[in-house]
């Protein structure tokens, strides 16, 4: 355990402890707040902005509900509201052995073992009665959005759309027979670090003949997002756990992503104009709204618009990037993302940007660690998505 804050409190051994559905616009609300009692003591907790999760989890505003279905539950004791959890269904995830598995997510809940139990026995029997052998998480909602438990790298915030966990948490689950599937890693560099000799090396040689670095062009935004998700979703289709990006969740994300987006942190690699890679980086947001306690109104909204408009943020997250099938077997592949990342890098510096992560990585791919870490970045933050058959 590396942070200074364990949370929780002692639960009264007599009291019983009741999981109920979330049916109304009410009891959603409360879901939504909930974590805001919880870790409001943790020093490295950001409060999420309320609009922004009030959206995520609406069936009419998320288009991820048009292959999915999700079920959510608070668990009370005595009058208080102790937990949460959800449960998903989704047509996209790829088949295991056994079946396509169910997914929880959205876990939060106080440190008792009576009240993890009553919320992942109620996602498992949500996921059962589905047909579902196994059941992986937490994804809130998908592995496209917020992925795994934190288990180590609890002393910092964490960055623009990336969880944050106590860290009794991951103890709670393996306690109900809850076993690692993956790790995912978040890596971080500081801008101002000169880059390692290889590094340098590869890029004073420069680009491949033929290929040739270019900004995002806002102008013609949506079109822009489709060529990056059509990049990403053949890029990274054999990865553990991928679900590609529908048309509907690329036109909701190019929306979503307007106001943060900047010309000059995102950048395309292209081949005869073709775009054959990509590199994304965001403004960390959190950073700018951790004072606001979710909230943007009544004057919340003016104090992150100077923030993200007029005094900058020091850190940002590079969330996607990816380099075509075709490309990313060869040479090509393998030095396109030294580029691109080069290119956000410097960007950032000239924006006042300092420290940047790269994630989230699987602890698996060799090569995209072996790229962060020829860049000097470090493995700072682990994630871990767990898995327990049915």
């Amino acid at each position: 355990m590396d942070g200074p804050w364990r949370g929780g409190r002692s639960p009264d051994p007599g009291s019983r402890v009741e999981v109920v559905p979330v049916a109304d616009r009410a009891g959603m609300e409360r879901f939504i707040r909930l974590p805001h009692a919880l870790m409001r003591d943790d020093p490295a907790w950001v409060p999420p902005l309320l609009m922004e999760r009030r959206d995520a989890l609406s069936p009419k505003k998320n288009p991820w509900f048009r292959h999915a279905e999700a079920a959510f539950w608070i668990a009370r004791r005595d009058g208080r509201d102790v937990g949460r959890i959800s449960a998903q269904d989704d047509r996209l995830v790829p088949e295991e052995e056994g079946g396509r598995p169910g997914h929880f997510g959205l876990l939060a809940a106080e440190d008792d073992p009576e009240v993890f139990a009553a919320l992942l026995g109620t996602a498992e029997s949500w996921a059962r009665a589905r047909g579902r052998r196994r059941i992986l998480g937490p994804f809130s909602l998908s592995i496209n959005d917020q992925t795994g438990l934190l288990v180590s790298g609890f002393d910092t915030p964490p960055m623009l759309m990336m969880p944050h966990d106590p860290p009794y948490a991951g103890a709670r689950l393996e306690a109900l027979g809850y076993a690692k599937a993956r790790d995912v890693l978040a890596y971080v560099s500081d801008g101002l670090d000169p880059l390692p000799p290889a590094a340098s090396r590869a890029i004073a040689r420069g680009l491949p003949s033929g290929v040739s670095l270019r900004p995002l062009r806002k102008a013609r935004l949506r079109e822009e997002v489709e060529a990056l998700i059509d990049i990403f979703n053949e890029a990274w289709s054999g990865n553990w756990g991928f679900v590609p990006f529908t048309a509907e969740e690329v036109a909701h994300l190019a929306s979503e992503l307007r106001p943060l987006l900047d010309e000059r942190l995102v950048w395309f690699a292209e081949i005869s104009e073709r775009p054959v890679g990509f590199a994304v980086c965001l403004p960390n947001l959190n950073e700018a709204i951790r004072d606001l306690d979710g909230r943007l109104l009544p004057f919340g909204w003016a104090k992150l618009l100077w923030r993200l408009k007029v005094a900058g943020v020091t850190s940002a997250r590079v969330p996607l990037m990816g380099v075509r099938r075709e490309i990313g077997m060869g040479m090509f592949g393998r030095v396109l993302p030294l580029f691109l990342v080069e290119a956000l890098r410097k960007e950032a510096l000239a924006l006042g940007i300092r420290r940047i992560e790269m994630s989230w990585v699987l602890e698996d791919n060799l090569p995209m660690r072996h790229m962060a870490e020829s860049f000097g970045a470090k493995a700072y933050k682990t994630y871990r998505v767990y898995g327990k058959a049915l």
